[in-house]
């Protein structure tokens, strides 16, 4: 038995992620339908998924517009289109895989919320963080007991220079007035693994952080306005050129272009938005914030994200009153250390295939689950989201405004 699923936005998350999910799960899933206003990806997922053409779209409004005729829909689209489509699939009693974040207004969030509760549908929000067997044995260590009571969290998004570069200075979340804050369309994850690894709800947050190197005053000397065209390019770590051409047929390549030949990236590189200096683009967004969050247990937490490191991953540091964990994802490591004994005791959690450490895999298997079975673990309800969601806004609020932020004044205001 499975489910049959409609798609809303084709693009790097819906069609390369949850679309290749159903290819290779054909048990368990089948995409029926697709609406995508980009036609070469349009008819690039309806061709993969053998969909027949009168369930291909241009727009999600048209694919609404029907009566409905599957089990649930994945809603993949730009963060300021997410919650239109998301509340009307409600309403026709579609269940919901909606991306992160839920919408990149606070009010929108709460709506989405109280909705969920109200339509009974299964309704999950994309922090795939929750379903990594990584984040998951950090989970199981600090319920157990094992560290003693927890105290303070040390959390950090290591974003990658490249990946920062891509997506955050030449690409679509680059301008928070076009998408959304950085804190909210890169963390939302962070801020939604920490409140479920604390336990207990954030109370006060304060942030902290700036868009200090990606900007016109550092543009070198002898630099132009493209990397194809640039005199310095062969020093510079932010190369389009050095970045796009080693990965054709790959990410973030398939991201510029949707014909992956040596030809088209590079006239992407040459004309697009990606070949552009990273120090010349229309960016607003921060390359380095720090947040401090409080609980209502007690517990405080920093959270650091910055563009400028070399990998893309996560480290954590956990403290406990008996002892500590020390994990880095990009290892797959998660060490704990106990005071009295002095014991090291290292867990390699199972490896799963899927991105984000297999939390897209993770998230698509409790989905479908749900669904079929009502028993899935439904460990990102739309309703639980919201909270995370708000501690994100609220850092920005801190950001912006220099002040610590009341949590439950900022939701009632």
């Amino acid at each position: 038995m499975k489910i049959k699923v409609a798609l809303i936005g084709a693009g790097q998350r819906g069609k390369d992620i949850y679309g290749e999910y159903a290819i290779k799960n054909p048990e368990n899933i089948e995409f029926v339908a697709v609406a995508e206003p980009n036609k070469i990806k349009r008819n690039m997922f309806a061709e993969r998924h053998g969909i027949n053409e009168e369930f291909i779209f241009e727009s999600w409004e048209e694919l609404l517009e029907k009566e409905k005729f599957c089990d649930a829909v994945v809603i993949a689209t730009p963060d300021d289109t997410h919650f239109e489509p998301a509340s009307i699939a409600l309403k026709k009693g579609y269940h919901i895989l909606l991306e992160k974040p839920m919408s990149n207004k606070a009010d929108e969030c709460i709506e989405l919320g109280k909705l969920a509760r109200e339509n009974k549908r299964e309704f999950l929000i994309a922090h795939v963080l929750r379903y990594t067997p990584f984040f998951s044995k950090i989970k199981e260590i600090i319920d157990s007991g094992e560290i003693g009571k927890l105290m303070t969290i040390s959390h950090n998004e290591n974003i990658g220079y490249f990946h920062f570069a891509h997506s955050f200075v030449r690409g679509n979340w680059r301008n928070s007035d076009l998408s959304s804050p950085l804190i909210l369309q890169k963390s939302c994850h962070d801020m939604d693994i920490l409140l479920w690894l604390v336990g207990s709800n954030c109370t006060n947050i304060s942030s902290f952080g700036s868009l200090s190197y990606f900007k016109e005053k550092n543009h070198p000397e002898g630099a132009e306005e493209r990397c194809v065209d640039c005199k310095v390019e062969a020093i510079c770590p932010y190369s389009a050129k050095k970045l796009y051409y080693k990965n054709i047929g790959n990410w973030p390549s398939t991201v510029i272009s949707e014909i992956q030949t040596e030809e088209a990236v590079k006239e992407a590189v040459k004309s697009g938005p990606y070949g552009r200096c990273v120090y010349l683009c229309d960016n607003n967004v921060c390359d380095h914030q720090s947040t401090i969050l409080e609980f209502d247990n007690d517990v405080t937490v920093t959270f650091n994200l910055s563009a400028f490191t070399n990998k893309v991953h996560r480290t954590i540091r956990v403290m406990g009153t008996l002892g500590e964990i020390i994990a880095d994802d990009s290892k797959n490591e998660i060490e704990v250390q106990l005071f009295d004994s002095n014991e090291r005791i290292i867990y390699n959690p199972q490896v799963v295939s899927g991105g984000h450490g297999g939390g897209d895999t993770g998230i698509m298997n409790d989905f479908v689950a749900s669904i079929l079975s009502e028993r899935g673990k439904g460990l990102t309800y739309a309703s639980t989201s919201v909270e995370s969601h708000i501690m994100a806004f609220a850092a920005e609020e801190s950001r912006v405004l220099k002040k610590t932020i009341d949590i439950k004044e900022f939701m009632n205001k």
